[in-house]
This record gives structure tokens, C-alpha cells and sequence, in this order.
């Protein structure tokens, strides 16, 4: 269905700013290779493919791609076919690049998964599968801010403007009564939009008084001296709520499905080895972390981030189906029309070969 001309203001404006950091460099920027991925002798290609493209960020909440990449499961599952990651630092950015034919495969948060669907009218991604939920927290300077009703007449950080823990907030400072403009971020709370990679300088500086984010940007703000006022897992049924999906170009997905096949085998391979030896996976994350930044994360900041998130390959339909309601709650979509933006047939089929439960797109599959 046609995204209303409101809808594509909106996703204009999400994506613009990154898009212009990025004019000069392309899209991201290409994962080191560790030597972890190694083609095996006697390997061979499939779908007669050369590499497939893979996005994620350098988050912990993208560690199943961390731990795929950094082990080579992505490497061994696609045989001769060259796995080609790429590191992104913001959604829209990565959704261009999908768009754009730059990628073939993405990690990415549910905002900019609803966006690039329904300001293609349904017709650039699908969500193939899950990847992780949770890790995300209100945290707050503890001598201004000591309950959540002194969060009123504060500035807090968000990532970017209409971003996944940007709607969230809006949403939770709607729940309290008080009033903000999404789009200005002013109101009863000073919403400020700052980039992760910054807001543990401006949390130092005094600029902010609280951040609601991501791990590890939230642990990063505790050792600044933060506390966690508010953990948003708190605030969802059964604690699970979707904060990584993995999507695809559907063009790719039609016409390499046993490439998707590959990819999907080896995210539920990783997910198995992450939830079944935490801490193993954790130093693997933090080692590609390292290798794609240059700079791995210190024990007090890793721990506790790792520790607030779960690995799962339900991508949880039905919170995305609730954080798309956020949205328009907040003012930044029209009534998305989601149908279809869910092909869960493949992932279902590893699943099944795995032993694993198959999962559920909560209606919003193809027809």
C-alpha cells in the first residue's frame, strides 16, 4: 500500500542526518577481517555468488552478527561465497544501503525496519528472523534525578529522532501525563538527540542529565557515574521486547533463497553457542568489537551490558507491531501499514532441520 507524503517527511528527516555524515565514505565501513573467515578447501558457492553482503553496527545489541562474523560461522555456512560485512552507526544509513543494492542482508532496530518498509510502500525489505531483545535503559544522574517523576523538566538523550529508544522514550513520557514535540524534542522533557557515540561526553560535560539508550552506550554512562533509573525491559510482557530484527533486499531473497538459507543457519548457530556459553560469546562479541573499532570494551562496561541482553531468533512481531503503534502515538508515522513485512518461511525451515520451535509473525507474514 502507498506510505502516506507525511510518513515520507518523517523518514526524510530520520534519515537525513546520517546520510550526510556518510556522503564522503559511502554507506559503512567494511569489517576487518581477523582471518577468522577462511574459505574451507573444496568450498563451493551457492547460488553461484561471488559474497553476500552483510550490515550490522558495532552494538552489543548486534552481537549475534558479531559472533558470526568473528567465528567464521557466516564464512562456513556459505561455503565459497565470500560473507562482506559492513559496519553502520545508525538505521537509516544502513536502510539506504539496502536500498541502494550496497547490501544484501542487515542487523538492524525495529524503527528503521518499519521506516524503509513503509516508505517503500512494502516493496524494498522483508524481516527474516530475530536476533536479540532487551538491553535498553533509561539511565540518569543520580544527584539531579533520584525518581522517575524527577525526569520531568530534565534533558535526556536519545540516539536520533525517530529512532527505536526515541520512541520508546516519547512513549514512556506520554504514559506520565507530560507533553513533548516529537519532532523538537521540547516539552516537559527536553528530549536531546545525540549520537551514542558522544552522549558519555556530553552525560561527563553536563549537557545532558540522562540518556534512554542501547548497550553498551548505557553502561558506558554508569561508569561516568549514571545510575539505571529504568530498565525497559520492565515495561513489556514478559520482559521481551524486539530491539534487533534481521532484514533483507527482497529481491535477494528471491532470487538467492539458499543464500538467506546460509545466513539464517548460521545466526541460529550463533545464537545457540551465545546463549549456551555467555561468557565465551561475550569475550568473542567484544574481540570482533575490537577488531572492527579498534578498541574492545572494558570488563565494567561489558559485563553489565551483556548481561541485560538475550539472544533469541523470535523476532517478536508482536512488539513490533506495538512499538509501530508507539509511533504514531508519538506523531512520527500515519497508521503504517505493516502487512507483509514479515517472511519467517525460511528461518521456520532451519529451525525445524535444528529441532528448534518455529516462530510467529503476529499476521503481519506475506500472503
Amino acid at each position: 500500500m502507498p506510505a502516506t507524503s507525511a510518513l515520507r517527511r518523517t523518514f526524510a528527516v530520520v534519515a537525513a542526518l546520517p546520510l550526510l555524515t556518510l556522503a564522503a565514505c559511502g554507506y559503512g565501513s567494511e569489517a576487518k577481517d581477523d582471518g577468522a573467515a577462511k574459505v574451507a578447501a573444496g568450498a563451493k558457492k551457492i547460488d553461484g555468488l561471488d559474497s553476500v553482503r552483510i550490515g550490522y553496527f558495532g552494538n552489543l545489541t548486534h552481537g549475534t552478527a558479531l559472533v558470526g562474523v568473528g567465528k567464521g560461522l557466516f564464512q562456513k555456512e556459505l561455503g565459497a561465497t565470500k560473507v562482506s560485512p559492513t559496519i553502520f552507526n545508525a538505521g537509516p544509513s544502513e536502510i539506504e544501503a539496502l536500498n541502494a543494492g550496497s547490501i544484501d542482508i542487515g542487523w538492524i532496530g525495529p524503527s528503521p525496519a518499519i521506516n524503509g518498509y513503509t516508505a517503500s510502500a512494502g516493496k524494498d525489505l522483508r524481516i527474516i528472523g530475530g536476533s536479540a531483545s532487551g538491553g535498553v535503559k533509561l539511565v540518569v544522574n543520580p544527584k539531579k534525578i533520584k525518581s522517575l517523576a524527577d525526569v520531568k523538566g530534565k534533558k535526556i538523550a536519545t540516539p536520533q529522532v525517530g529512532n527505536t529508544q526515541d520512541v520508546a522514550f516519547l512513549n514512556w513520557i506520554a504514559d506520565q501525563g507530560w507533553k513533548v514535540d516529537a519532532k523538537s524534542g521540547k516539552g516537559d522533557v527536553s528530549v536531546v538527540r545525540t549520537d551514542n557515540k558522544v552522549t558519555p561526553d556530553a552525560y561527563a560535560a553536563g549537557s545532558i542529565d540522562g540518556a534512554w539508550v542501547p548497550e553498551p552506550t548505557a553502561s558506558k554512562l554508569v561508569a561516568e557515574g549514571a545510575k539505571v533509573l529504568l530498565d525497559e525491559a520492565s515495561l513489556w510482557p514478559d520482559k521481551e521486547f524486539v530491539i534487533t530484527n534481521i532484514i533483507v533486499r527482497q529481491e535477494f531473497l528471491k532470487e538467492h533463497p539458499k543464500a538467506v538459507e546460509a545466513v539464517l543457519k548460521a545466526s541460529v548457530e550463533a545464537n545457540k553457542w551465545i546463549n549456551a556459553n555467555p561468557d565465551a560469546a561475550k569475550a568473542a562479541a567484544n574481540k570482533q568489537l575490537g577488531i572492527d573499532s579498534g578498541k574492545e570494551l572494558p570488563a565494567n562496561v561489558l559485563d553489565p551490558a551483556w548481561k541485560s541482553i538475550q539472544f533469541t531468533n523470535d523476532p517478536l512481531a508482536s512488539t513490533l507491531n506495538t512499538e509501530a503503534e508507539h509511533a504514531v502515538k508519538a506523531g512520527l508515522l500515519e497508521d503504517p501499514q505493516l502487512k507483509g513485512i514479515y517472511d519467517l518461511t525460511i528461518l521456520n525451515k532451519v529451525l525445524k532441520a535444528e529441532g528448534e520451535s518455529t516462530v510467529d509473525d503476529a499476521g503481519l507474514g506475506v500472503k
